[in-house]
């Protein structure tokens, strides 16, 4: 059961990451189409790869990931940063999303600083969630450390609200 969902967990990943860091290699061709027919079918390639691709991929990441949290039950300090990663990922995948949105209308381009932003920031996190799963550093910091713990949350919680319970 856990091989099945780390395989299917990698595999969706692969094609989530690999998606968001492409799509805006198939933006910036928006600048590059002069045809009404050549742009609409630069349009349903981008839509059906976010929607029908990229997008379910991500869910099953998702789905695959917190199995596999309840499966192995991982509380360490380098899964805390991981999941923050991965938040910053998503993030940027629903950013993409609202390009997708806006750039099929009339006189939109998207700008070549744009490409290189949006792909070396997508880029720079998956490489840093790759580094922080394989390495899995030991990491010393308390607010890692109680947001690591099962129930730390709420113990950071409590430090700090006035309204305790009685």
């Amino acid at each position: 059961m856990i091989a099945l969902a780390k395989f299917l967990h990698i595999a969706a990943i692969a094609i989530w990451a690999a998606g968001v860091v492409s799509l805006p290699g198939l933006y910036v061709q928006r600048a590059h189409v002069k045809d009404e027919d050549a742009l609409l079918r630069l349009q349903r390639l981008v839509r059906f790869a976010y929607i029908g691709i990229i997008s379910p991929a991500a869910f099953v990441a998702v789905l695959t990931g917190t199995m596999l949290i309840f499966l192995r039950q991982t509380f360490e300090a380098w899964f805390s940063i991981k999941l923050a990663l991965v938040g910053v990922f998503a993030i940027l995948h629903v950013l993409t999303g609202l390009v997708v949105i806006r750039l099929f209308r009339d006189g939109e381009i998207y700008p070549p600083w744009r490409f290189v932003t949006a792909t070396v920031l997508s880029g720079g996190v998956v490489v840093a969630i790759f580094f922080i799963v394989l390495a899995k550093p030991t990491v010393d910091l308390a607010l890692i450390d109680v947001l690591s713990e099962p129930g730390g949350l709420k113990r950071l919680y409590d430090e700090f609200n006035p309204w305790g319970k009685p």
